[in-house]
């Protein structure tokens, strides 16, 4: 940590920060269909979890609903990043629902490996938060075969009918850090738990956490900019506050408050990966007119992960 200052000069931008191409593809794909089949175009809960983002596009015509029957029948529909369960999927079908899917390849991929493990005869440990979106959808594909293990103290404490055939599979958009401790308990205590071959934790998550630790070393404050409702956002804050320095999340610049900078030096911004970095921007601009006189980004990865649009939607797309 640097030496504390009595007079704000200082702003360090996390790189990566921000939109992750799962989140890109879903927002592209809900602009698209309200561009090429006009309004009203439903979504299935929020398309991704940032308040501004959800406001520009029902501004552009697309209804978010909580429930498909509120979804007009044979209406057209888009599933949201975070993904759906198959009971989802047949209310849908019932109802003749025009579908796009949005849901991220890298939550698709955990769906995929649930009924894989499913199917053949193991029992799963999800390692995830209850009530998040994404894993209602991924306990939706087995629920008589999965388990929600959310910290620490319920991996030491969970209980699964077999031992012998035991399968891990983690929500995408956890702390790494929290995460492997989890892990590190099911592996003592389930010695022949077997894992996907590749991490569950996205690409992004983890980039944008590594990111955050780098920054705190670098900072006195740490602002990450991100819906409360976020899991990758308020793990970014957490991530912060481990690495040593007080961190706040917030919606926008105008939730800092003037007594979190006594004494500080340099701030550090950074964001989740379903945030618009004009959210960013501004809260630069806004530690600019506060007396900031330097602003500097620190890179430590150039992400080039683009996701393909649904097929139906690709042919709209201008080139």
């Amino acid at each position: 940590m640097p030496d504390p200052s009595p007079t704000l000069h200082r702003v360090l931008l996390a790189s990566p920060r921000g939109f992750c191409a799962g989140v890109d593809r879903a927002i592209e794909i809900v602009r698209l269909a309200l561009e090429a089949y006009g309004p009203p175009v439903y979504v299935y809960h929020e398309i991704v979890h940032n308040p501004y983002v959800v406001r520009e596009l029902r501004d552009k015509g697309a209804v978010f609903v909580l429930d498909l029957a509120d979804v007009p029948e044979g209406a057209r529909t888009i599933y949201s990043a975070h993904g759906v369960s198959p009971a989802i999927r047949q209310q849908a079908a019932e109802r003749h629902l025009q579908l796009v899917d949005a849901t991220c390849p890298l939550v698709t991929k955990v769906h995929l490996e649930a009924v894989r493990f499913a199917n053949e005869g193991y029992w799963i440990l999800l390692i995830g938060h209850k009530g998040h979106d994404e894993v209602t959808g991924t306990m939706g594909e087995a629920p008589h075969r999965m388990l929600l293990v959310s910290d620490v103290e319920e991996a030491e404490q969970v209980e699964v009918p077999e031992t012998d055939r035991l399968a891990v599979l983690t929500q995408t958009t956890l702390s790494v850090d929290d995460t492997e401790a989890i892990i590190v308990v099911l592996r003592r205590r389930f010695p022949g738990i077997v894992f996907p071959t590749k991490d569950d934790i996205c690409y992004a998550t983890q980039n944008r956490q590594t990111s955050v630790k780098a920054l705190a070393q670098q900072t006195d404050l740490v602002l990450v900019l991100g819906a409360s409702n976020s899991s990758n956002s308020q793990r970014l804050r957490e991530v912060a506050e481990q690495a040593g320095v007080l961190a706040h999340l917030i919606n926008d610049h105008t939730e800092i408050q003037p007594e979190w900078l006594v004494g500080v030096g340099t701030v550090g911004v950074t964001s989740g990966a379903s945030t618009p970095d004009f959210l960013v921007q501004e809260t630069v601009a806004h530690l600019r007119a506060l007396g900031a006189t330097e602003v500097e980004q620190m890179t430590l990865v150039e992400e080039g992960v683009h996701f393909a649009l649904p097929r139906e939607l690709a042919v709209l797309r201008t080139p």
